[in-house]
């Protein structure tokens, strides 16, 4: 029951229960402490009218004389009870109570006793003493004589009573005060909270600026603030990228369409003949392919967000994998009079096929974007625990602020500028990136005026575990 209540209430029942625990202890603890005080007293009390009654025996020879005295003794002592017994004879019988018979029991002497005589509560003790008395021929002697006295603690007991009454009251009235005060602390002391709370229900899709107060909240808080806003800051950005990425997508489905949708009302127009029809047939059916790469590569990426196990793995000599991918790209860097050059090698743990798609949106991209008669240059490197593939071209350079969203979907450094030649729709570099992270390897951009290069680093020949992806700049 106590998890679902508010966590204001939990404080303050909390704190209610402990406040209560506390004030009952102290109660009983002044009650406890006033009770043995009251013994202490009567006891002191008790054993000074043992001497006074010690005394009055001295003086006085026993029978009448000691009765009479004993008797103004008790009537200036109200609430005190004598009885005195000598060998085992009573010589001086209590009025109105009966002593117990454990204290005239030998080894009781000086013991505090407790007991109830009808309405009256007592606390007595017992002593032993030895008197002088005197025989008929004026001898001395001396006699062995038990002296009981007892007290009336009725005026004690009702003291006890009315304290215990108002001690109960006060932790009843003190716990609710408590309880009281509980509320208010944890309600003030939550208030930053709540002002996260409404900080939190403003967020919306189109809201998503709003940050937690950091300076507002107090320390033990400003963890979760700081927490809470570089969360917000995360999906703000990822927002803006989905964004952003859904207008790309649309602009990239709607051109293939559009073309294909002109085409085929433009032949619908009028009446053509076969070969006119075979041609428009044809340029759909390369259309339709471009629509069907982008779909997988899509399905691709959207596979790589949710995580990837790597479908085949094994040693794969990187410079292998280039000189079939160089002989391949040979025809078309040929057209645009570019050189391709390999140097070094290297070996990495991975699925061949992923590996040789990364290395070709590589090549690919260099190929492009290279300066005709320039040289595109793959270079091979292999440390303890690294391998490097690096391929560099010369061109324009990347600027600084485009080179974080290089590896975004749909990103063109120069959204006016379109290759005719390629069918690339902007996934190439966010592919590459992917089954970079699923090797547990990064991607490396560095571009200066003139050159450009991009390097693939697996950082452990066996273990592909994803890494966190690094981009560096240098203008």
């Amino acid at each position: 029951m106590i998890q679902r209540l508010t966590l204001t209430a939990r404080l303050t029942l909390l704190y209610t229960l402990v406040s209560a625990t506390v004030l009952l202890g102290l109660g009983i603890l002044v009650a406890w402490s006033a009770h043995q005080h009251f013994i202490e007293l009567d006891q002191d009390y008790l054993q000074d009218k043992v001497q006074l009654v010690q005394k009055i025996m001295n003086e006085t020879p026993g029978g009448v004389a000691l009765a009479a005295k004993l008797d103004d003794l008790l009537d200036s002592h109200h609430g005190l009870f004598v009885a005195i017994h000598q060998n085992e004879a009573l010589v001086y019988e209590p009025r109105g109570i009966t002593f117990p018979v454990v204290l005239s029991l030998p080894g009781n002497a000086m013991k505090p006793l407790e007991w109830t005589d009808g309405d009256r509560h007592l606390r007595g003790m017992s002593v032993e003493m030895v008197v002088p008395s005197r025989s008929g021929e004026g001898v001395a002697e001396t006699n062995r004589v038990r002296v009981m006295l007892a007290l009336d603690t009725l005026h004690h007991t009702h003291f006890m009573q009315v304290l215990r009454q108002q001690l109960a009251i006060y932790v009843l009235v003190a716990t609710f005060v408590s309880g009281l005060l509980g509320w208010w602390a944890a309600r003030s002391g939550l208030a930053p909270l709540r002002v996260m709370k409404e900080r939190a229900l403003k967020v919306t899709a189109q809201k998503l600026d709003q940050r937690m107060p950091v300076e507002a909240v107090p320390v033990e808080l400003a963890d979760l603030a700081n927490s809470l806003n570089a969360m917000l800051e995360r999906l703000q950005a990822d927002f803006i990228k989905l964004t952003d990425f859904s207008s790309d997508l649309a602009h990239e489905l709607r051109t293939p369409i559009s073309n294909m949708l002109t085409q085929t009302q433009v032949s619908l127009s009028q009446h053509r003949d076969a070969a006119t029809y075979r041609d428009i047939l044809a340029s759909n059916a390369e259309e339709f392919q471009r629509l069907g790469r982008m779909v997988s590569d899509m399905l691709f990426l959207a596979k790589t967000d949710h995580g990837i196990e790597l479908p085949h793995r094994e040693n794969v000599a990187l410079e292998v994998e280039v000189a079939s991918l160089l002989d391949y790209y040979d025809a078309v860097a040929e057209e645009k009079n570019v050189r391709l050059r390999l140097e070094g090698a290297g070996k990495v743990m991975g699925d061949r096929l992923m590996i040789r798609r990364a290395i070709s949106n590589l090549l690919s991209n260099a190929i492009r974007h290279s300066e005709p008669g320039a040289e595109v240059e793959i270079l091979l490197e292999q440390q303890a625990g690294t391998t490097s593939l690096c391929v560099a071209n010369s061109g324009d350079v990347i600027p600084a602020a485009d080179v974080p969203r290089l590896f975004d979907r749909f990103y063109r450094v120069d959204k006016a500028r379109s290759h005719p030649s390629s069918d690339g729709a902007g996934l190439g570099l966010a592919i590459t990136k992917a089954i970079m992270v699923a090797h547990g390897g990064g991607i490396l951009v560095t571009s200066v005026p003139g050159r450009t290069r991009f390097c693939l680093r697996f950082h452990d020949l066996t273990d592909c575990t994803p890494v966190p992806q690094q981009h560096s700049s240098h203008a």
